[in-house]
Parts: structure tokens; C-alpha cells; sequence
């Protein structure tokens, strides 16, 4: 058992920091911006909440973070009640955010000059992942860091690996973003397609899901795509927030990313037709207006 705190009670904090507490039997400190939603957690879990993230940070073996964005990391950590202020020499700080690798390095380099381990470590498996506890972590930093690590983290996930220095979780996020979109997108034409030419889709899909055009889009959200319900899952407005990170390093890496600059512009279309919440599979609206 590990004395743990947990700032960012979202969709997909809210669960983690559960199985943190349940399955994994740590002690657990939770801060949110909202308090009313730490205090909630708390009544429902145990624990603590915190009144700011240095606070949340003083005395934990490990601090972990799901915010939204650069902005609210660099807000959470190194503003003026950020939890490095708080952080114990040689604690490990964990970061969940998708965010640029950039923000991951400089993190990294602070973490350092304070006298701790830092662990960028973004997720996919969307909220359901995190509810089940099955989500995949990518992970970058220090192997003596992330190997403190691992154990907590596996409370809620169910493959987690490092894959080089700082920034290397956020890069291997951004390759996992970019396989997504393109994939969604020739779902979306594959089943509208289908659709036009008079096909049954259930029938088509029980057919070709067993055959190389098997993937977890096609299992898991055709159902949804076929009937347009989208409100559910990773909405848009993050995928677009993802894909311009995407491009972003792209650019400074000088990378070519035509597809996905192509399905960005697709999902702002989805946005101008009050699609910012819906789930990332409602590009195929775009084909069925």
C-alpha cells in the first residue's frame, strides 16, 4: 500500500482514483477544481480531499494527474498552489493528461531539479476503460521512476509500458490518435457505402470483422455508427484537442500527417452541426446529412 494522491476527478479520473482505493488498497488523497466533486468522491470512497494540489501533494509517496490540457497541467503543477511546490524528494509524479510532449520534458526537467521522478503516461480506453480498469498506459521518463510506478498504475490498467524518455507516453499517444482517426473515418465511408448500396450491415460486419478489416473501431462502435446514436463515448471536441497536438508535433517534427489533417477538418464540421459531445464515430453524419 502506497500513500497516493489523485488530482482531476473527470470522466476518466473519477474511476481511476476508485480503483486506486478499492482495487489497489492505497491511501488516497483526491483534489478536483470543483471541490463538491471531491467531496463526493470521498463520501463514496474514503480518503481525502484536499483543498489545493500542493496540499494534495505533501507526504505522498506518489501523485497522479488527469487534467484536460498544457494550460491546466502547467496550472496544477507548477502554478502558484501547483503539487511540485508539495512533491517529497523521491516521490513519483504520474501524468495521465494527453498533452504535447513538449509540456512532458519541461515537466520532466522540473521534476528533476526538485528532487523527483516524473512519468508522462497518457491512456486510451476512453471512460469505459477507466470505469473497468482496462486501460492502456504509454509511458515516458526514467526507468527507476516508472518502475516505482507500475505497480500503482496497474490498479486501473491492464497494459502499461515505457517506451523511452520523457515525451516518448505523449508521442506514442499522438501514433495512437492518428491510427484512430483514419480508421474511423474508413469505417464511416465503409458503412455508409453499405448502407447506399442496399446491404445489411450487421450482416456485412459479422462477415468482415472476421476477416483483415477486423479493428476495435469496427467492434465496438458499428452498432452506434449504423444507427447514428453518438451520444456517448470520446467526444469530438477532445479528439480535435489530440489531433491539433498531433499536428503540432508533426510540424516540428517535420512529419506528414495529410489523412489526419483531412479528418480534423472533418470532426470541426461535426462540431459546427452540434456534434462537439458526440462520440468520435460521428464522422459518418458528415456522409448522411
Amino acid at each position: 500500500m502506497a500513500k497516493v494522491a489523485f488530482i482531476g476527478l473527470g470522466v476518466m479520473g473519477y474511476p481511476m482514483a476508485r480503483h486506486l482505493k478499492a482495487k489497489g488498497g492505497h491511501e488516497v488523497t483526491v483534489y478536483n477544481r470543483t471541490r463538491a466533486k471531491a467531496d463526493k468522491w470521498v463520501s463514496e470512497n474514503g480518503g481525502q480531499a484536499a483543498a489545493t494540489p500542493r496540499e494534495a501533494a505533501q507526504g505522498q509517496d506518489f501523485v497522479i494527474c488527469c487534467v484536460g490540457n498544457d494550460d491546466d497541467l502547467r496550472h496544477v503543477t507548477l502554478g502558484e498552489n501547483g503539487a511540485f511546490h508539495g512533491m517529497a524528494k523521491g516521490a513519483v509524479f504520474v501524468d495521465h493528461t494527453t498533452a504535447s510532449a513538449e509540456i512532458a520534458r519541461e515537466l520532466d526537467a522540473a521534476a528533476k531539479t526538485g528532487g523527483f521522478g516524473f512519468v508522462d503516461a497518457p491512456v486510451s480506453g476512453g471512460q469505459a476503460g477507466a470505469e473497468n480498469g482496462v486501460l492502456t498506459v504509454m509511458c515516458g521518463g526514467d526507468a527507476g521512476a516508472y518502475g516505482r510506478a507500475e505497480p500503482v498504475i496497474a490498479a486501473y490498467a491492464r497494459m502499461c509500458k515505457l517506451l523511452g524518455p520523457a515525451g516518448s507516453g505523449q508521442l506514442t499517444k499522438m501514433v495512437n490518435q492518428i491510427c484512430i482517426a483514419g480508421c474511423v473515418q474508413g469505417l464511416s465511408e465503409a458503412i455508409h457505402f453499405g448502407k447506399k448500396a442496399g446491404l445489411d450491415i450487421e450482416a456485412v460486419v459479422a462477415v468482415i470483422s472476421k476477416g483483415a478489416a477486423q479493428s476495435w473501431q469496427m467492434e465496438n462502435r458499428y452498432k452506434a455508427m449504423n444507427e447514428g446514436k453518438f451520444d456517448f463515448g470520446f467526444a469530438v471536441d477532445w479528439m480535435r484537442k489530440d489531433l491539433g497536438i498531433c499536428m503540432a508535433e508533426a510540424k516540428r517534427s517535420g512529419a506528414h500527417l495529410p489523412v489526419t489533417a483531412l479528418v480534423d477538418q472533418f470532426y470541426a464540421q461535426v462540431q459546427t452541426m452540434g456534434g462537439k459531445r458526440w462520440d468520435t464515430s460521428s464522422l459518418i453524419a458528415l456522409l448522411e446529412r
